[in-house]
């Protein structure tokens, strides 16, 4: 996700067939992340919509893939924090 290569990635993790678009739209958006002086801030949801036409998400769900993308940037601002701060 976010633009790893397998290389960076030293798990395999499984993508539930209910969720593949939503991890479609957030792995497109790897380069969409706005940030500041302490690092990502969010993403930038202006490109939203039409990287969900891209990815082929049918517009009577771009509402729940919104939400899924709202929850893994969380997690994922969480975890570039984590890193951030855990830094030598």
């Amino acid at each position: 996700m976010f633009g790893l290569s397998p290389s960076d990635v030293d798990d395999t993790f499984e993508v539930w067939p209910d969720n593949w678009k939503s991890f479609l739209v957030m792995d497109s958006m790897w380069t969409q992340w706005r940030t500041g002086a302490c690092g990502a801030t969010g993403l930038d949801y202006g490109v939203l919509p039409e990287v969900m036409k891209l990815v082929g998400v049918p517009a009577k769900d771009r509402s729940r893939v919104f939400q899924d993308i709202r929850v893994m940037e969380s997690e994922a601002i969480a975890v570039m924090a984590d890193a951030r701060d855990n830094s030598p």
